[in-house]
């Protein structure tokens, strides 16, 4: 999937950038996405969410595939790997990119619609506040 192609919609999109063996903020970040699929029930299917590796090298498709079921993740929520370039180039283009992957900070990027801009939630955003800015989006 081309992230510019997957990003080219009138859905309303939440990201962030996780990798599968980190220990400590990943699994909090994801497990947010989680509890905001769960809230939103039925109306989560109207919202793309999107995880992508920062760590391309150790997250293959069935990696992530295991991470995501770990999570319970619906069909709307597409965890993305890729080349290390294409890693670091979308990274850079989300001004997310922290050098290395142990330096990466908690962040969910949202925007309503293709024409919306992005909105930046810097450290950790609670289910509620991402239930809250997904329902106003919708």
């Amino acid at each position: 999937v081309n992230t510019a192609d997957l990003f080219a919609t009138d859905r309303p999109v939440m990201v962030n950038f996780i990798f599968t063996t980190c220990t400590a903020i990943c699994p909090m970040m994801t497990s947010i996405f989680q509890q905001v699929q769960m809230r939103l029930g039925e109306e989560a299917e109207k919202i793309l969410m999107v995880s992508i590796s920062i760590d391309p090298e150790q997250d293959s498709p069935d990696a992530l595939a295991e991470y995501a079921e770990a999570f319970r993740a619906g069909p709307q929520w597409r965890f993305l790997t890729g080349s290390l370039e294409d890693s670091v180039a979308v990274q850079k283009a989300f001004e997310a990119y922290r050098g290395d992957k142990m330096n990466h900070a908690p962040m969910t990027l949202l925007r309503a619609d293709a024409a919306g801009d992005w909105v930046r939630l810097e450290g950790f955003a609670s289910a509620d506040e991402l239930e809250s800015e997904a329902r106003s989006m919708l």
